[in-house]
């Protein structure tokens, strides 16, 4: 913890000080930006003289620093640790959209998640390591059709309904709004994972393949689609628990829609913010679900299988607050949402983000449920309750602003004999508003014992990342 104090000091402390008057602060992918003659703006070339037709890059890549410590039995390489210091890319993305005619629109997005120092390798990693020459994917790609815009293609004025349908690979998910939650505007270090819930497995990166429509109805913004999942073909123990296994095809079916008692939201692309430093004074209430029909298998008895439908509900509440004198730009922002999960009989998942650990053979202690490295009970047949807070500082600094956070997590799982919580506390550091984010995070997570399914023992984990986004 010293070591990264020191770090986030030598960082931080130039900027703080600095009697730069520059501001400079990238458009919102959700609200209108403030007009300022030295913003940077987007990265946009125009097609046409009215500028009613462009395309529009955006780059951003996310850098973690950590240590973290171990679930009990882990090696690192081939060697037990109880803790590991780590580097490592958590995300770097290319975006391109662009605005081809008045009414059409293509969306696309490539980037690479997860390279570390011995994890997220790709082809051409050779025999002498795991984590090198990861590969760049694709995440997003659909094209969308305008059938009632945000602005009347004549008049230019506001339309006050507006519908929009688009097909391909895409993230209009359902459930809740942190299932369509950013990854350029957290508020806490990283985005829970629980919040997608087929995350790798019946989708990639929280994207399926399918049909959307998603617009606003007044103030009632709401998205819904039919998608074709990714296909799974797990094998179920005899006696265990649900696994995923989706053979019958089936299509999925998600849909969220969120009612805007204050300021509108502009949702130009599926990705939802979580944090918008408290600029804006916004209070919203929403529902969701996704749905897919016999998606998981158990084994009730040897060669005996059954089929079980996924169901999956959230509904949550997200509010930003200025607060008091505006000339000190202090703001609130609060998050809760509550998700009933329904996979089939004692479905359990575990995973670690860039979980750097692997069992180690010779350990005689006791053994976690989770694993090894920095697993986790991840989600579950049950429910979660999630909640984050943070708040922005006084103004003090033209180019820094300060925002402490912390997040919590109640974890009510039926193939455990125990609820468990975890919880983040950090700080967030912004230079330029929001194009330069420096986080300093600790979180703690408990593990279960592997025969008893009772909580034994927590585990933390410390994060600086470094964020630039243009």
């Amino acid at each position: 913890m010293k070591k990264l104090r020191i770090i986030l000091f030598l960082i931080v402390m130039p900027y703080a000080y600095s009697q730069d008057s520059l501001h400079i602060e990238k458009k919102s992918d959700n609200l209108p930006a403030k007009k300022n003659p030295l913003d940077i703006g987007d990265l946009t070339i125009n097609l046409n003289p009215s500028g009613d037709r462009w395309i529009k890059f955006t780059l951003s890549s996310q850098i973690w620093l950590r240590s973290i410590e171990n679930n009990p039995g882990t090696q690192v390489n081939g060697v037990p640790q109880d803790q590991t210091y780590d580097a490592s890319i958590r995300r770097m993305r290319l975006t391109v959209q662009s605005q081809v005619t008045p009414f059409y629109s293509v969306y696309f997005q490539v980037g690479t998640n997860n390279e570390s120092f011995i994890s997220g390798g790709g082809t051409g990693t050779g025999a002498t390591g795991a984590g090198k020459r990861a590969p760049f994917f694709i995440h997003d790609a659909y094209n969308e059709l305008a059938i009632i815009p945000r602005n009347d293609f004549q008049t230019g004025k506001p339309n006050k309904n507006n519908v929009y349908v688009g097909a391909g690979l895409h993230s209009w998910n359902g459930v809740s709004r942190l299932s369509n939650g950013s990854s350029i505007k957290m508020l806490a270090g990283d985005l829970p994972v629980f919040n997608f819930p087929t995350i790798e497995v019946a989708d990639q990166f929280s994207r399926q393949f399918g049909v959307f429509v998603h617009g606003e109805f007044d103030k009632l913004n709401y998205r819904f689609s039919i998608n074709k999942p990714f296909a799974t073909n797990l094998t179920p123990a005899v006696g265990g628990g649900a696994v995923d296994n989706n053979k019958s095809g089936k299509l999925s079916y998600a849909g969220y829609v969120y009612y805007q008692f204050f300021n509108k939201e502009v949702t130009a692309n599926a990705f939802l913010s979580g944090n918008n430093l408290g600029k804006r004074k916004i209070l919203n209430f929403g529902i969701g679900y996704y749905f897919n029909k016999q998606s998981t298998l158990t084994q009730p008895l040897k060669d005996v299988f059954e089929s079980h439908d996924t169901s999956i509900f959230g509904t949550d509440i997200y509010t930003e607050l200025p607060i008091g004198n505006k000339k000190k730009e202090m703001g609130l922002t609060l998050y809760s949402v509550y998700y009933n999960y329904n996979y089939g009989p004692n479905y359990l998942r575990l995973s670690g983000v860039l979980n750097p650990g692997t069992p180690d053979p010779e350990f005689k202690g006791e053994t976690a449920l989770e694993g090894a490295g920095n697993n986790r009970v991840l989600m579950g047949t049950g429910s979660i309750w999630f909640s984050q807070a943070g708040f922005v500082l006084p103004k003090f600094s033209n180019i820094l602003k300060v925002q402490p956070f912390f997040n919590y997590a109640l974890k009510d799982l039926k193939a455990l004999n125990q609820s468990g919580s975890y919880f983040d506390a950090g700080i967030n550091f912004y230079l330029y508003g929001q194009n330069t984010r420096i986080v300093a995070q600790y979180s703690s997570r408990p593990l279960y014992d592997l025969s008893t399914k009772r909580i034994f023992d927590r585990k933390g984990e410390y994060l600086l990342s470094l964020q630039i986004v243009l």
